[in-house]
């Protein structure tokens, strides 16, 4: 990769905001079970984002202290619908962030 190819990624990287890297939070059994046991919440996060980006983004927007995020890259799902043309569901990126014991991210 050219270098300035790199720098030109790089600076698409960063002009995402907050809201352009947290698309959601999923609210799952499994994941309902993590917040109360563990003080972990499952985030739907751009594709893009890295790790710190995804950390400085949900403190920015729940005003909370993260301790520790991993990362999962989900592949699309194969999906038909009564047709012989199959179709695929979108890849997205899951986020496992952990918080500060004492910290609460309020979904209503």
């Amino acid at each position: 990769m050219r270098s300035q190819d790199w720098n030109q990624d790089l600076a698409n990287q960063t002009a995402m905001n907050a809201y352009d890297i947290i698309k959601t939070v999923r609210v799952t059994e499994k994941g309902t079970d993590q917040s109360h046991h563990y003080n972990q919440y499952t985030v739907v996060a751009d594709t893009r984002a890295n790790k710190f980006q995804i950390r400085d983004a949900v403190e920015e927007l729940f005003k909370v202290s993260v301790v520790r995020v991993n990362t999962i890259n989900v592949r699309g799902k194969k999906r038909r619908q009564r047709t012989k043309q199959a179709g695929r569901s979108a890849n997205w990126k899951k986020a496992l962030v952990t918080l500060k014991s004492g910290d609460k991210i309020e979904l209503t």
